[in-house]
């Protein structure tokens, strides 16, 4: 790739206060990002999912704060700003973030200035175009970038206001249907470079001949790594984490089933199980049954969607696991409705000689496809490595189930590297399971860790009863 035979003569050390470590490609795209930044040149990082866009994108917003004056601004789906919180804190602790949102907002100029990151989704910042204006930042970052693919949407246009030293969209789709969604992507990044949109149409209409003279422009403002570029990197498997928070209506209801289970005792396992199928989805605990749509009662559902849209674009298999039943009914119909791709369910219902045949079907289609399937039905003695990539809906409160459970794909056999996503609620009781299967991975990493009724067992529940996603502090 021209870009990595460029970012390797870029000298320049990782940016003071990033701590953590960078595979070699991630520092490559780094100093990649950086010189493009320098250059006055925005960019677009198009690495495949898993790569770690957003640890190269935390260096880059390090190096912003170390030589400019303004702050940044990120710009992302609300499901991925507690994210971005979590990973700067970690990976960039030395600077100041605030999350803009809620009603409680600032409507002030300088209270944005005051630090180094302000994240903020792109309905917020529709909604707050004439305040962000106001500040000319450092660096302008778009995650998710697809979301201004439509060049005549009130969201691209008023984005397209913004101003700023540097742009940088992050996609794993840069084009997911047609030229123009390019188009309206690189106006952002670099205005003008293609022309207007009347030009850019009548130079490159939506055929193989205009897609191949557009490669050349746009080929160095674009970093594109793939999995199987930089295999030798990777791990075999790629955990991602994935944080999200409640919505504010959600929250309250969470909250209303937490008091009144913790009023029951620390005993109560019944209590959690209600707790972990609202997070799940609320329609399991008769929640929301008023609202028609199942997205729209759900950030995970609606993080899953964002994620399997990705997934399906690159034609890669998926396996779903979730605990409930009806989730698993939930999940098939709406990610069959939403993608029209093959979607099957194995759980407990599904009688044992008919498993296999599933996963035969599953395995032999040549496109994108989604097993939804329960952890402990499918969690042993089933081989499904035509998956790459697993998704936990739920977390289970037994680490081991969840391992072997991602077993089924990362396992012999398997050729491609898989990718782990972990869907939790923050302040929640699948909070604390991660934070449980954390603890047990790093005491014992082989051993098989299960619910047994000792101390730390009961130390968990009781924490699952007193966490509350209502009482957060304001986060920044």
């Amino acid at each position: 790739s021209p870009h990595l035979h460029l970012a390797s003569r870029l000298r320049g050390d990782i940016p003071e206060g990033f701590a953590g470590t960078l595979y070699p490609y991630q520092a490559a795209g780094y100093h990649w990002l950086a010189f493009m930044k320098r250059s006055g040149l925005g960019s677009i990082i198009a690495d495949e999912m898993g790569l770690g866009k957003t640890i190269q994108v935390i260096c880059l917003l390090l190096d912003a704060k170390n030589t400019g004056h303004e702050p940044s601004l990120v710009i992302g789906p609300a499901t991925l700003l507690e994210n971005w919180r979590r990973e700067i804190q970690r990976f960039a602790p030395a600077l100041k973030v605030v999350l803009h949102r809620g009603a409680r907002r600032t409507g002030f100029p300088e209270d944005l200035r005051q630090n180094h990151v302000v994240l903020v989704s792109y309905e917020t910042a529709v909604a707050d175009v004439s305040l962000l204006r106001n500040v000319t930042w450092e660096l302008l970052v778009l995650d998710e970038a697809q979301a201004i693919k439509n060049p005549y949407a009130k969201r691209t246009v008023r984005l397209k206001t913004l101003r700023s030293q540097s742009v940088v969209a992050m996609t794993g789709t840069p084009m997911e249907n047609k030229l123009v969604d390019l188009w309206s992507i690189t106006d952002f990044v670099v205005p003008s470079l293609l022309g207007s949109l009347a030009e850019f149409e009548r130079h490159h209409p939506e055929t193989l001949d205009g897609a191949s003279r557009l490669e050349p422009i746009l080929t160095p403002m674009i970093l594109r790594r793939r999995v199987c570029d930089v295999a030798q990197d990777l791990p075999a498997r790629i955990d991602i984490p994935q944080p999200l928070e409640l919505d504010s209506e959600s929250a309250e209801i969470y909250e209303a089933l937490r008091v009144s289970a913790a009023n029951h005792g620390q005993g109560s396992l019944n209590a959690l199980v209600a707790l972990r199928m609202f997070c799940t989805h609320p329609w399991l605990t008769n929640q929301f049954t008023h609202v028609a749509s199942a997205v729209d009662c759900s950030v995970k559902l609606e993080r899953l969607l964002e994620i399997m849209e990705e997934i399906v674009s690159d034609n890669s298999k998926t396996l779903v696991f979730t605990s409930y039943q009806k989730s698993a009914d939930l999940l098939g119909r709406e990610l069959a409705a939403q993608f029209g791709i093959h979607t099957d369910v194995v759980d407990g219902r599904t009688p044992v000689e008919e498993r296999q045949p599933k996963i035969d079907r599953f395995t032999e289609i040549r496109s994108a496809a989604v097993l939804v399937l329960n952890p402990k039905a499918a969690g042993t003695g089933l081989n499904i490595t035509a998956a790459s990539h697993v998704i936990h809906f739920n977390l289970e409160w037994n680490p081991a189930i969840e391992d072997q459970a991602s077993a089924r794909a990362h396992r012999r056999g398997q050729t491609q590297i898989v990718t782990v996503h972990r869907l939790f609620y923050v302040d929640t009781v699948e909070d604390v399971i991660n934070a449980r299967m954390i603890r047990k991975r790093q005491l014992a990493a082989a051993a098989v860790v299960g619910t047994d009724g000792k101390d730390a067992d009961a130390q968990d529940i009781l924490r699952s009863l007193q966490i509350s996603p209502t009482n957060r502090s304001q986060r920044g």
